[in-house]
């Protein structure tokens, strides 16, 4: 209740990345101990003796694996996508910029059109806004804010984040987003 749980869960990548077995601290076990939040909690509750604390190594281990595992298939299945978009994303557009717009929009998977217009690796802002329209079109990605005036629209690749947040991430057809 009072935040120390999350500032602990913050801590366990810092220490692997630390420690070097991660390369990056993005390894966050909240979701398996929200999941399991009785055992988490009565666990931490019963820390007195070296049983209680062996018990406490175990469950925690467990967690470490059975994130690892989701974090692992969560990677598969990103990758899987990625590849799947690109041979689709080739096809509709028949461009040489498919790959760096594809390549763009799994580095920030809900963005501004304009985002991508004054970027090195992409063709003139009628050809992305060409290419992002076939790609609304085609259902890759989902409207999330229409342009209106100098605001451009803004866009979302939502199987992506499906796959990132572990649900289905589904927005109302055009939602309002703030500027």
């Amino acid at each position: 209740m009072d935040g120390n749980g999350r500032i602990g869960r913050l801590l366990v990548p810092l220490f692997l990345y630390e420690k070097r077995i991660l390369s990056e601290p993005v390894f966050y076990l909240s979701a398996y101990l929200e999941a399991h939040r009785d055992e988490y909690e009565q666990g931490l509750r019963v820390l007195s003796g070296l049983d209680s604390w062996n018990q406490w190594i175990l469950f925690f281990l467990r967690a470490i694996e059975s994130q690892a595992e989701e974090n692992a298939a969560k990677a598969r299945d990103i990758q899987t996508l990625y590849e799947s978009l690109k041979r689709t994303i080739l096809d509709l557009t028949r461009s040489q910029y498919a790959v760096p717009l594809l390549d763009a929009m799994f580095a920030k998977p809900i963005f501004r059109s304009s985002e991508l217009f004054d970027r090195p690796e992409m063709p003139s802002q009628p050809a992305v806004t060409h290419m992002l329209n076939q790609l609304k079109e085609a259902g890759v990605l989902t409207l999330v804010r229409e342009a209106a005036g100098r605001r451009p629209q803004v866009l979302m690749l939502e199987k992506l984040l499906s796959i990132a947040e572990g649900r289905e991430v589904r927005l109302p057809a055009v939602a309002q987003v703030p500027a």
